[in-house]
């Protein structure tokens, strides 16, 4: 077993592992960011926030394969070593396509699932709304302005329309550490997903967290999912966009813990 890098908070018979988007690290979840892993702990739960591999101080890289077996090797750790053997994925954009990859390969495993800003499918894996989207992420980076600039360009038109500058920024500044290497391989990782055929298989509490600005991961795709996971919950979060998290982060927080509080209750 080898642990992604990873931060902890709190304690608790249930762990919630945090998963991180394409543009982000653990630090998304962190006080500076959405304050999510702290309002976790403090409502009486096991919080993890791990770097995917490739991100931040994980070493690796981010393909399916191995962004799914890191986060089912530090669930194994929180059950075996801190007593916390439920666990809840919370999963923004990427992060929700992987929590689905391992629910679909691994549906004993886990307890709970938050998607936020996620979806089911990027489509066929050879298809041109790819080809086109590939295209459009890399273009900065392969015109040499590095992610830096990339980011630069790129978050203002995720964010919803009033988003805060200081929001803005953060999620910058969190999109420009990451290696342009990385950010390459993970846009192919999640450019080829597909599990629109698992959601109806989906068969342990789910919520589904969207947000009415959002062009990545549109409310009403996210509606879709829902009506395909059985017994799911579906809520939008208004005035925010793709970074749901930053922009939003008490309405953000306020939906996860009231998913947690109805379905794992704290001691």
């Amino acid at each position: 077993m080898t642990l992604p890098a990873f931060v902890q908070q709190g304690q608790g018979s249930t762990a919630v592992i945090l998963l991180h988007g394409i543009g982000g690290s653990r630090t998304i979840w962190g006080d500076e960011a959405s304050g999510t892993t702290a309002a976790i702990a403090s409502a009486g739960y096991l919080a993890a926030a791990p770097d995917f591999p490739g991100y931040g101080e994980s070493s690796g890289k981010p393909e399916m394969d191995a962004m799914v077996q890191a986060v089912l090797d530090l669930a194994e750790h929180l059950a075996n070593q801190w007593a916390a053997p439920t666990t809840v994925l919370l999963g923004h954009s990427m992060g929700g396509m992987v929590a689905q990859e391992l629910v679909a390969r691994h549906p004993q495993r886990i307890q709970g699932l938050v998607l936020a800003c996620t979806s089911a499918s990027f489509g066929k894996p050879d298809g041109a709304w790819q080809a086109n989207f590939i295209a459009q992420r890399l273009a900065p980076l392969d015109a040499g302005l590095g992610m830096a600039g990339m980011a630069a360009q790129l978050v203002p038109a995720m964010v919803a329309p009033n988003a805060s500058p200081a929001a803005v920024r953060l999620a910058q500044a969190v999109m420009a550490q990451v290696p342009e290497a990385t950010y390459r391989v993970a846009l192919q990782a999640i450019a080829a997903f597909d599990r629109r055929d698992a959601l109806a298989r989906i068969s342990l509490p789910t919520l589904l967290l969207a947000a009415q600005h959002d062009r990545t991961a549109p409310p009403d795709v996210m509606q879709r999912m829902a009506t395909r996971i059985r017994g799911s919950e579906y809520q939008c979060l208004e005035a925010a966009g793709h970074i749901a998290n930053v922009e939003a982060p008490a309405a953000f927080n306020a939906a996860v813990l009231s998913y947690l509080s109805r379905h794992f209750a704290s001691p």
